[in-house]
């Protein structure tokens, strides 16, 4: 990874006698694209309202290149901000929106109209400088609102929730879109958003928050794969999440039985968490099987059947394109790689339980 742009050292936010962010420390890096991710209320867009200086931290510090920016208006950041609402001018056109930040500053005229072109064929709008914004798409007035904070060619862009207006499909479309984007230009992007999917098919860097505290951050792999609390495992994507011991290295016990893993590291006999995704569990004969139980459900959900398994502990959800009759009797087989042991955490303090 190339070097640290943005530090947010112990950065704490009170809302009157609510603390919002509870001490966060980060680094952000140059031409990352970082993605702050969590439910309603966990603290992701009140941290990108500090670093882009529309709040002020209660406590800690904001680093940009080295230098506390803490105190620095938001016009004397080097960043841009695009929001969920993208705030354009209804009476200008397409050209004089994206040109508006550029002739507030008194730039030349032909500087203003090449950087205009420049950045209006970046963002795939070509052609539609003479255009009534009000009259454009939602996907294209949010690739105006784009254009209008990179025609300043800021260090950052700040993007909180800009593809929330939009429908399914062209919300699919837009995150491949701001990715090559993003690519193109060559900056840092950090980007909130309260949809994984949206998340893991985005980012270089995933941030997962809840109630203002980072609970993981990893490459979205890393998140998906071995998240490392409860939390993360259930936020981000289905989990069967399992309370088990771990025996020693590489052996884990859980539903009366011990299976084989390939975690190490905890102490022997450690009370731990697995997760299992539904996607890593093979319906078997029941004879070849440690694990069985009867098919209480199946749902079609287009790439995949969703079936829920009923054993003597729990229920299992399994993700598979066979289909399997309610009522059968089934094993459930999954292989060492597909078990991950973590930490029993109190994640809502960050500790361990």
């Amino acid at each position: 990874m190339s070097d640290v742009i943005i530090e947010l050292k112990g950065l704490s936010k009170n809302f009157g006698d609510q603390q919002v962010l509870k001490g966060i420390d980060l680094n952000i890096h140059e031409n990352e694209f970082l993605t702050l991710l969590g439910p309603s209320g966990c603290g992701k867009t009140t941290t990108l309202r500090i670093i882009a200086g529309f709040e002020e931290p209660s406590a800690g510090e904001v680093l940009f290149d080295g230098v506390d920016i803490s105190k620095v208006p938001p016009y004397k950041r080097e960043v841009n901000t695009v929001f969920q609402k993208y705030s354009l001018f209804p009476f200008m056109n397409v050209y004089d929106n994206v040109a508006f930040g550029l002739k507030i500053k008194k730039m030349d005229k032909n500087l203003i109209e090449h950087k205009v072109m420049k950045t209006l064929k970046l963002v795939g709008l070509e052609g539609f400088e003479k255009r009534d914004v009000t009259k454009l798409s939602g996907g294209q007035q949010q690739r105006v609102a784009i254009a209008r904070a990179l025609v300043n060619e800021p260090k950052i862009l700040l993007l909180d929730e800009p593809l929330g207006a939009l429908d399914a499909k062209l919300r699919k479309e837009m995150q491949v879109e701001l990715k090559k984007i993003q690519q193109e230009v060559g900056i840092t992007f950090i980007f909130v958003t309260h949809d994984q999917e949206e998340a893991l098919s985005m980012s270089d860097t995933v941030v997962v928050m809840h109630e203002g505290i980072i609970q993981q951050v990893g490459t979205p792999e890393d998140i998906y794969n071995e998240p490392e609390n409860r939390f993360v495992a259930s936020f981000i994507g289905e989990s069967n999440i399992i309370e088990a011991t771990m025996i020693k290295d590489c052996l884990v016990a859980f539903d009366d039985y011990e299976f084989e893993c390939v975690d190490k590291g905890f102490k022997n006999n450690e009370a731990v968490e697995v997760v299992i995704r539904p996607e890593d569990i093979d319906i078997v004969k029941p004879k070849n099987a440690k694990l069985r139980g009867k098919v209480k459900s199946i749902i079609f959900k287009g790439v995949h059947h969703e079936i829920v398994v009923g054993t003597k502990h729990r229920d299992y959800l399994i993700h598979t394109t066979d289909y399997y009759e309610p009522g059968l009797d089934v094993g459930l087989s999954f292989g060492p790689d597909d078990i991950h042991v973590m930490y029993r955490m109190d994640w809502e303090t960050g500790g361990a339980e």
